[in-house]
């Protein structure tokens, strides 16, 4: 009698208790290593440093190259702009193209006499 009793005195204090850790029970699905948690989340931190410092090297490498190949450009400009004399002005007589053509009145003569069909089998010579 004593010890029920006891029992029903230490009954509510029990009710008190915290429960077991239900959340993290190796029994149950979804359980989670705590230790294999902790370095997940360390290498995802890791990951995600090493992409930062991945994107800053692809972005600094890609300015260089701009930077190389604009200097390339405007060295090959100077070269040819250095390489070559400044706008030459062609002479232009009898109007050129406007004048309607090349013929014998505009002043313009063949330089070679005009051919006709069977020439080059008569005369070997030319």
């Amino acid at each position: 009698m004593k010890r029920l009793l006891i029992l029903t005195a230490l009954l509510p204090f029990a009710a008190l208790a915290q429960p077991l850790n239900t959340m993290n029970n190796p029994n149950q699905q979804g359980y989670v290593i705590p230790s294999q948690q902790r370095m997940q989340t360390e290498m995802t931190g890791q990951q995600q440093q090493q992409k930062g410092m991945l994107n800053q090297q692809l972005r600094t490498q890609t300015q260089l190259q701009q930077q190389n190949l604009q200097t390339q450009m405007n060295n090959n400009t100077q070269r040819i702009q250095q390489g070559q004399p400044r706008e030459q002005v062609l002479p232009n007589t009898n109007g050129g193209m406007l004048s309607g053509g090349m013929s014998q009145e505009s002043g313009q003569q063949h330089m070679l006499p005009p051919r006709t069909n069977g020439d080059m089998l008569n005369n070997p010579q030319d």
